[in-house]
């Protein structure tokens, strides 16, 4: 499990002071480590907790913050709870450095991969909330994801990459983009999605998420890439 020297400066950094210091480990114990863990497990079940709180008080927060309409404010909380975001959060957290992870995971990357951090990030949420409650979570996601809106907002990332490819889609071709699944793989409680995005006739690029609707955004993200529309 992750070294409780190395521990005691995340809490430090993140602010939070854990009670039981083993929902903090394993937040941090990527699936890969899981059979070298003293931990209660892996962490995907405190970042399936994590996502729901950070939709919550994301919402919330929103909510009170304009009185602009519902799919504007759906656009904005998008854009703070979108993977690369978490990530970049993570990031600077050095969330990296304390993940608990088998070799192999490691020598493939592991520490920098996005999708790894931004999982980490939402289980240390549901840690949090499960350890100190909800208000100290609320700080927690208002000082270190929320304070980034407006940044966000300046660079356009409420607009999702959907809605940028099918516009430009449109302007250079006079098309609608369509959306096909490539693949599903693993159990259904998480299955990976595969999800391509087409112009016409045109297999432009293929997206992976553990949703349809995840993979799609990968895929036009990655279609906007690929034309080099952005």
């Amino acid at each position: 499990m992750p070294n409780p020297t190395s521990l005691t400066s995340l809490e430090k950094a993140i602010r939070v002071h854990f009670h039981d210091k083993e929902l903090l480990a394993q937040a941090l114990t990527h699936r890969s480590a899981v059979h070298m863990s003293r931990t209660n497990g892996h962490n995907e079940r405190l970042e399936f907790l994590g996502d729901a709180v950070l939709e919550l008080v994301s919402t919330e927060y929103l909510y009170h913050l304009t009185d602009r309409p519902e799919g504007e404010l759906t656009n904005w909380r998008s854009a703070l709870v979108q993977r690369d975001n978490l990530a970049d959060v993570a990031q600077e957290l050095k969330l990296g450095e304390y993940i608990f992870m088998s070799r192999g995971e490691e020598a493939s990357d592991g520490r920098s991969k996005e999708s790894t951090l931004a999982n980490a990030l939402e289980a240390l949420i549901g840690a949090i909330y499960l350890d100190q409650g909800f208000d100290p979570t609320r700080t927690f996601i208002e000082d270190f994801i929320l304070a980034r809106l407006q940044d966000l907002l300046s660079k356009g990332k409420h607009r999702d990459e959907k809605s940028v490819f099918q516009e430009i889609a449109q302007e250079k071709t006079g098309k609608t983009p369509t959306y096909k699944t490539v693949s599903e793989v693993g159990p259904d409680h998480e299955k990976i999605f595969t999800c391509a995005v087409c112009i016409g006739d045109e297999e432009v690029a293929h997206g992976t998420g553990n949703s349809k609707q995840r993979a799609e955004q990968a895929a036009a993200k990655e279609g906007l890439r690929v034309k080099g529309w952005k």
